[in-house]
């Protein structure tokens, strides 16, 4: 009777945990397919943007678009509206990106600051994705942490906007650097844990940790560049 529970449990528990491993490649797979093609479209809007000399929105525009779009992608994650609200969140954040992208290739070298703050971001985002994915290794504890970081670096950034402070800014855009790190290391972690299946939200995820590591990387070696 027991060998009969126990095989019946384990020929339940096989597909099961089969259907589970299955679910988890199918997340991680359609969110490195949407998060490609975000980024190549909100570097497309970058461009424009860039080409075109377009003026930046401003703080007070790009924060309001940045999470009323980010709200509206949340409400629409289960549906196929939630891939067309996450273009309309990249490519936005893309168009912020270009007068920036300007005003840093206005510089001396500001090319090759460029390029390197663009290879430098892919090189630590293929590195943290490789690594978690090799050791499997889980990070949620880190989410805690990551938030009242997130919290403190963004109040800190708009005090060195306001009251401009040079140093603040510096400290800052390395505190963004590490906390878009530690993003890539949880998020990728929790969709290989199953503690992220929707690769909506996850794209989002991912996309702003990258947006944010190559702003930070940016603007890290452009104050290098102009010392």
């Amino acid at each position: 009777m027991s060998n009969e529970r126990f095989g019946s449990t384990l020929a339940t528990s096989r597909p099961v945990g089969e259907a589970s491993l299955l679910s988890t490649h199918k997340v991680l797979r359609n969110t490195y397919a949407l998060l490609a093609m975000t980024l190549l479209f909100s570097g497309l809007t970058a461009g424009a943007a860039a080409a075109l000399k377009l003026p930046h929105p401003g703080l007070i525009i790009t924060l309001v678009g940045y999470f009323g779009l980010l709200f509206l992608t949340m409400k629409l994650r289960e549906s196929s509206w939630g891939v067309l609200s996450v273009f309309a969140l990249t490519g936005f954040m893309g168009y912020t990106l270009g007068p920036i992208i300007s005003m840093y290739l206005a510089m001396p070298n500001g090319h090759q600051t460029v390029m390197l703050a663009l290879g430098g971001t892919g090189a630590i985002f293929l590195g943290l994705s490789a690594f978690v994915l090799a050791t499997r290794k889980d990070f949620s504890f880190m989410g805690g942490f990551l938030v009242v970081g997130a919290l403190v670096a963004f109040v800190a950034g708009l005090a060195a906007i306001f009251f401009q402070l040079p140093a603040l800014s510096l400290a800052v855009s390395a505190a963004f650097m590490l906390i878009a790190s530690g993003l890539i290391l949880y998020e990728t972690s929790a969709i290989i844990h199953g503690g992220e299946t929707n690769y909506v939200m996850a794209t989002v995820s991912l996309y702003v940790s990258i947006y944010n590591l190559f702003v930070s990387l940016l603007s890290l070696l452009g104050i290098g560049g102009n010392d």
